[in-house]
């Protein structure tokens, strides 16, 4: 893209090149106005017409019972502005030599100065100046005007330079920061290179596998410490069952110890006595 100062001159440019063709064409058409002028101003030299001799016809008796010939007409042709008319039986006359400038130079080279060449043989030799003054400050106004795009345009290539290296840069920069943030967000694990990203997600994996296991295991201990607390009971209850039944027993064998006893005694009595 142009700077300010380069569009503003390119404006100009484009100003002074339209000067330079309305001026042209208005040489042009002054050219031709004064050529037509010129034309219509000289006389035209008119050459002597030579003349010959009627030849005298014979004398024609007159009778009125004679039918009459027929009357033939020629047709009449308009004669153009400036030329004599030709009349029957007389020499032609030659038209007169109007002045025509020469003009043998052709527009062939579409460039600026091609164009002021051209130009140059369309007008007079007092517009000549004129138009040499006009073109002098034409291509002095081109050459400055070069001369300030060829510097924008050198800044511009410097800056482009300054631009495409900020823009390396740039690029080694974030090359370099991406490096970096990956070594930061790796974590190596049993030897295994991971991201923080996915080692977080393991390691909570971890962390609610082992809580869930956990849970279930108090949950399964809770029942079982239940189940012994009532096997406990049950086992105390029976342990004083047993101890009751066996002091029972005790009393009942010893009781069934002194019947016997007692028995005995009496049939040693009533033996003893026998």
């Amino acid at each position: 893209m142009f700077t300010p100062d380069t569009q503003r001159y390119m404006i100009k440019l484009r100003i002074l090149t339209a000067l330079i063709l309305t001026f042209a064409l208005t040489g042009i058409a002054a050219n031709g106005y004064a050529q037509d002028s010129l034309k219509k101003t000289k006389p035209t030299a008119v050459k002597p017409v030579a003349t010959q001799p009627a030849a005298v016809k014979p004398p024609v008796k007159y009778n009125p019972y004679a039918a009459k010939p027929a009357t033939t007409y020629k047709p009449t042709t308009a004669t153009p502005a400036g030329q004599t008319p030709v009349t029957p039986g007389a020499a032609p006359v030659k038209p007169a030599q109007q002045y025509a400038p020469e003009n043998t130079a052709i527009l062939t080279d579409k460039s600026l100065n091609g164009q002021y060449q051209y130009l140059l043989t369309k007008v007079y030799h007092y517009q000549q100046p004129l138009i040499m003054a006009l073109w002098k400050n034409v291509t002095d106004t081109l050459a400055s005007t070069r001369r300030k795009l060829n510097e924008a345009n050198g800044k511009l290539t410097v800056s482009t330079k300054k631009a495409d290296s900020l823009q390396t840069e740039i690029t080694t920069k974030e090359q370099n920061l991406s490096a970096s943030n990956a070594v930061a967000d790796s974590v190596s694990l049993l030897g295994m290179p991971l991201t923080k990203a996915t080692y977080n997600w393991i390691m909570w994996g971890l962390v609610i596998g082992f809580g869930v296991i956990a849970a279930i295991v108090i949950a399964r201990s809770g029942a079982h410490s239940r189940e012994a607390s009532y096997r406990t009971k049950l086992y105390n209850e029976l342990e004083e069952d047993y101890k009751t039944y066996k002091a029972k027993a005790n009393e009942k064998e010893k009781k069934l110890a002194r019947e016997l006893q007692t028995e005995r005694n009496k049939l040693d009595e009533l033996l003893g006595r026998g």
